[in-house]
């Protein structure tokens, strides 16, 4: 039996804007967990130990859990945990499953695939289904949170997108996709900063995540947009290459009461230590 095993993997920000359940971007900001033989009886219902008996069982192994990663503020600490769980009974098992396998197993737990398919691959990440692309190793402009001290709940956040919108917001929703995708693939700061803009469920979230209209209503000089992060409430405020310092330092400024983080993004997913 193997003697213990450590794995890690990344926070994550989904939608990217008008990227809605589908982009996503690893960030380097990492969860941990060491697996460890052991009598001990097991959490099952922790979810990565859920995650973890996807793929084989939780009997006679310890879970040491680090959490880094911000809970409930749409930074994707639940699919960080899912990620780790999912990775560490590979190993211990000795199994190869593809990315999007895992994808498959976990996303049930998880929810929203964008979330976990960039903690599991790294990188910025399209996902449809089970199936994940990873279409950029970065994006064209550094990633800032502004993450506020309340928690959101991602459930009640959904809960106020509406059914149905105007066919003119959903074209220019799938406008903005597009030249997501072109932005993020040929790394086109223009393209990337008229991308920044959502008509599909940003605006339905206003009220949860109030930060995102005060930032945008006041864009730091050396941001290309703002958008939010998963389901809010933090705020990801992309920063011209070269100037994160200058946005870093107008945003502690104006936002002393929220912790606003420089992020970098991550060229690897979940994996062993």
């Amino acid at each position: 039996m193997t003697v213990s095993v450590r794995v890690r993997a990344p926070a994550t920000t989904a939608n990217l804007g008008p990227g809605f359940d589908c982009a996503g971007a690893a960030l380097e900001l990492w969860n941990e967990l060491e697996v460890a033989p052991s009598a001990e009886p097991v959490d099952r219902e922790h979810l990565g130990v859920r995650a973890f008996e996807l793929l084989a069982p939780a009997d006679g192994w310890s879970f040491q859990f680090t959490d880094n990663i911000p809970q409930a503020r749409g930074l994707g600490s639940s699919a960080s945990v899912i990620a780790l769980g999912l990775v560490a009974a590979a190993t211990v098992g000795e199994l190869e499953p593809t990315a999007d396998e895992l994808l498959a197993l976990g996303v049930e737990l998880e929810g929203h695939g964008d979330n976990l398919a960039a903690a599991l691959v790294g990188g910025v990440c399209l996902t449809w289904g089970t199936r994940i692309a990873r279409i950029a190793d970065t994006t064209p402009a550094t990633p800032v949170a502004v993450i506020p001290a309340a928690r959101g709940l991602t459930a009640e956040s959904r809960a106020a997108l509406p059914k149905t919108v105007p066919h003119a917001d959903a074209a220019f929703s799938a406008g903005r996709a597009a030249l997501l995708g072109a932005a993020l693939a040929s790394r086109s700061a223009d393209l990337f900063e008229a991308a920044l803009a959502d008509r599909l469920h940003e605006p339905y979230r206003a009220e949860s995540s109030p930060l995102l209209g005060v930032i945008r209503e006041s864009l730091p000089a050396a941001a290309l947009g703002a958008t939010l992060s998963g389901a809010g409430p933090t705020v990801i405020v992309w920063a011209r290459l070269g100037e994160e310092a200058t946005c870093v330092n107008e945003l502690r400024s104006r936002f002393p009461n929220e912790q606003v983080l420089p992020l970098t993004i991550a060229q690897t997913g979940a994996g062993p230590t």
